[in-house]
């Protein structure tokens, strides 16, 4: 169903059990593997574990915010590489650098769209991050 027919390894970090849910299904339809986290803490754990090849990673979170999340992500060497895109209710310009400086690639204010997903994940999903 991918417009490239490529499949990607996609972690979505949200602590809303609906927004997971959502990306989830969207991404399901585009023909991708899913994995999902509650929290910062969880999505480390998963990344070590399943090596995703995209990133979704929400900002407001309990104990591990998304921008924390992402530093320690791009800090570590076997998965400094790997595209993360922030999704957050705030769109504001100064959220949006401090994304950035992090070292996000993109980011989604949500409440996104099916599209939007597809889009980022063919956009930054990256075929050979997952082969690890």
């Amino acid at each position: 169903m991918t417009t490239n027919g490529a499949t990607f390894k996609v972690l979505v970090v949200d602590d809303s059990n609906t927004i997971r849910r959502s990306a989830e299904i969207f991404l399901k339809q585009g023909g991708h593997e899913v994995l999902l986290a509650d929290d910062g803490f969880d999505a480390l754990a998963k990344i070590n574990d399943y090596h995703p090849q995209l990133i979704f990673c929400d900002i407001l979170m309990p104990k591990l915010d998304g921008y924390q999340t992402v530093a320690i992500i791009k800090r570590n060497a076997r998965f400094s590489h790997t595209p993360v895109v922030m999704l957050s209710s705030k769109d504001g310009v100064f959220d949006k650098a401090r994304g950035r400086m992090v070292g996000c690639q993109e980011y989604l204010t949500k409440p996104f769209t099916k599209d939007q997903l597809l889009q980022a994940v063919q956009q930054f999903g990256n075929p050979d991050q997952g082969a690890m």
